[in-house]
């Protein structure tokens, strides 16, 4: 059968002649169609007119929801940046600083005065400097590099223009013979300290890849699990909660603690509290007298005189004959709510490992999304655990006791001396002596349990000048001891200079002096130089390998640099108290909690009571909320305030910052504006919980 053929004439050399189209087909009949008309020409653009019409209509409607949406950011940062201003004013007149701080201070009020004085020092001083080289660089000093200067001062002719030029030329002299080679000698011992440092972070991290990649993780023997599940067979297990004054979060760490799925004939709960507040002492005898009630092998114990702290409190504990009976004691502070199973997913890894002394689970935070402070303690601790702890448990089994979510072979204890009240870090304090006697750790870091990050910048701030001068106090203490211990060499290097040197001096000296002293410092001694590398690169490299544990933590890696620098002020300060043994080293004051993980935790007691277990709910939740009140009320009291050596230190580097400009120095510029910013709002304290 023959195709048909098409024969076409249109509208366009022809005007105006018709459209013929023919089918030859031997089975089809012609047809003849006429062409469109010229009013069908024009129905047709006028439809593709309104068609283009109404695009563009969407087109503006679309471009003025953006306007609007834009518009609506733009008054939420204005509305932001004004509620931060007035913030700061109010801050500012009130004039609220640490210096006139009545809670307990961790800081000797001398060590405290002089470290001001020092940064004051050197603030007036780069004032001093930034008002000369300004004038200078009107008055034409204004070379891309120190070398031109040098070139122009020893090329010029004898004899000056004026007097300011005559002493900035002594002054570039003295800069190049005898201020400039000590700064960089100082700055190349930093940078040394800071690449070995960063050396020992990217082993860590690929430690932690290799753990993951081969999927390393401690197991029990299936023998220690049968017995638990099948046999029954369950060790005498003592748990100690030490507390003081933390009335906002009693209840649902010792109703946590009271449901570990554990037999009630083989574990014995003690409530060790220091609390000075009688109000306080009451409620938490009350909570004890309740579960005691409900059938919990639960008692309490109140010490009058509170002589070594946390220490002295958990020795009381273990002094009591009783003890004896038992064969590991697990530890949790007041704010930790473990889960029911973790006594059986900790103390079978006791079983036919005799050497293993320690069994230390993670922290996982309630309240970590609470502020930005809260976000970058979540950075610092996830790595701290999923990194440090993790590689050090795997490889060396050996790693700092956090001093809570922990479980210890009372044997150990016993054998290391027992709790000491020498240092403020009894917990890293126990670890290392037990380790100098062979004991082995094993880190879970698939076993969690639920604690609080402290939201007030004063809070943290106090807890990391204790967490920092300790082990300084512990080094000097434990290094005879160290020299002397019947250990390898290898373990008497990872001792001294990883674990104590490296990790907890070199760190917070080289962050300070690097970041906060010579970095400005350069800016108005130019012949002295800090490579881009060192202020930008590895740092942000470093924060990078920090984030990993917590992805999710990405968007604040930025914060989480600067903020960590800004922190360095509080390391340094704490560091040199612990080391040279200066009074505030051997203070210690509570870490404020706000009690936020309750609310989940009597949710979760409420599904397991009795209908006459509720009723008691129902009205330990009507005191708990009496207690809140409270809180708030004692709450209206409190004042955020400023902090005089971060302001300090912001407005050194602000003036560094504007210094560089002049050298038209990029990155060192925009390092110093935002390390600048970063230690405005901390001093401001702008960062954390929000009082007043």
């Amino acid at each position: 059968m023959a195709l048909p053929s098409f024969n076409w004439w249109g509208k366009g050399s022809h005007k105006g002649t018709p459209v013929v189209v023919t089918m030859e087909n031997p089975n089809w009949s012609m047809v003849e169609l006429e062409a469109p008309s010229e009013s069908d020409f024009q129905t047709s653009t006028v439809t593709q007119e309104k068609a283009r019409g109404k695009n563009a209509k969407q087109l503006t409607w679309v471009l003025l929801l953006k306007a609007h949406r834009a518009a609506g950011c733009l008054t939420s940062v204005a509305s932001t940046l004004f509620s931060l201003g007035s913030t700061v004013r109010r801050r500012v007149i009130s004039g609220r600083t640490d210096n006139n701080d009545s809670t307990p201070s961790t800081e000797n009020k001398t060590v405290k005065t002089r470290f001001y004085n020092c940064i004051k020092a050197f603030l007036w001083l780069s004032l001093l400097l930034l008002g000369f080289e300004i004038a200078a660089y009107f008055k034409g000093w204004h070379f891309g590099a120190p070398k031109l200067q040098l070139q122009y001062i020893f090329t010029a002719p004898f004899g000056v223009r004026d007097l300011f030029d005559g002493l900035y030329t002594r002054w570039v002299l003295i800069r190049v013979g005898y201020l400039a080679p000590p700064l960089q000698f100082l700055a190349n011992v930093c940078i040394i300290l800071f690449i070995v440092q960063s050396l020992d972070r990217l082993v860590l991290c690929l430690g932690c890849f290799w753990i993951r990649f081969k999927k390393i993780k401690p197991i029990p023997k299936e023998d220690a699990i049968i017995d638990l599940e099948e046999n029954g067979f369950f060790p005498m297990v003592l748990v100690q909660i030490p507390m003081c004054n933390e009335k906002e979060v009693y209840q649902q760490s010792i109703a946590a603690v009271c449901n570990l799925d554990w037999p009630k004939s083989k574990i014995l709960i003690q409530v060790l509290d220091d609390s000075d507040e009688p109000a306080t002492q009451l409620l938490i005898k009350e909570e004890v007298h309740k579960w005691q009630q409900d059938g919990a092998r639960i008692v309490y114990r109140h010490r009058v005189i509170r002589d070594g702290y946390k220490a002295g409190n958990l020795k009381s504990g273990m002094s009591y004959g009783y003890v004896k009976e038992y064969e590991f004691v697990a530890i949790f502070d007041a704010d930790f709510q473990p889960a029911p199973d973790f006594l059986k997913r900790t103390i079978p890894h006791f079983k036919d490992n005799e050497d293993v002394g320690l069994v230390q689970a993670r922290w996982s935070f309630v309240n970590k999304d609470e502020n930005l402070l809260t976000r970058l303690q979540n950075v610092n601790l996830s790595f701290h655990f999923e990194v440090e702890q993790q590689v050090n448990g795997v490889f060396i089994n050996f790693f700092g006791f956090n001093g809570t979510a922990g479980v210890w072979r009372i044997k150990a204890l016993e054998e290391s001396g027992g709790w000491l009240e020498r240092t403020t870090v009894e917990d890293m304090d126990i670890a290392v002596r037990a380790h100098l006697h062979g004991w082995k750790f094993v880190f879970l870091n698939d076993v969690e349990c639920q604690c609080e990050l402290p939201e007030s910048y004063e809070a943290y701030r106090k807890q990391q000048h204790r967490w920092h001068s300790g082990p300084m106090q512990l080094f000097r203490l434990c290094l005879p001891d160290i020299i002397r211990a019947k250990i390898s060499m290898w373990k008497k290097f990872n001792m001294i200079f990883l674990f104590f040197l490296l990790r907890k001096l070199i760190l917070p000296f080289y962050s300070f002096t690097l970041f906060c002293i010579i970095l400005p410092m350069t800016m108005f001694i130019p012949e002295a130089e800090l490579p881009a590398w060192v202020v930008c690169y590895i740092p942000a490299t470093m924060s990078l390998l920090n984030i990993l544990p917590t992805p999710k933590s990405f968007p604040f890696i930025v914060p989480y640099l600067l903020f960590e620098n800004t922190m360095s002020v509080t390391k340094f300060n704490a560091m040199i108290s612990g080391l040279f043994q200066l009074g505030s080293a051997y203070e210690w004051v509570v870490t404020k909690k706000s009690g936020r993980s309750s609310e989940g935790d009597l949710v979760s007691l409420v599904k397991k009571e009795t209908k006459q277990q509720r009723g008691e709910s129902e009205r330990n939740l009507d005191e708990t909320k009496t207690n809140i009140l409270r809180e708030q009320k004692s709450r209206q009291k409190k004042h955020n305030r400023m902090y005089t050596k971060e302001l300090a230190l912001a407005f050194l580097l602000l003036t560094a910052s504007a210094r560089s400009l002049l050298s038209a120095q990029g990155i060192h510029f925009y390092f110093l504006l935002f390390q600048g910013i970063s230690f405005l709002l901390v001093g401001l304290d702008l960062i954390g919980e929000q009082v007043l």
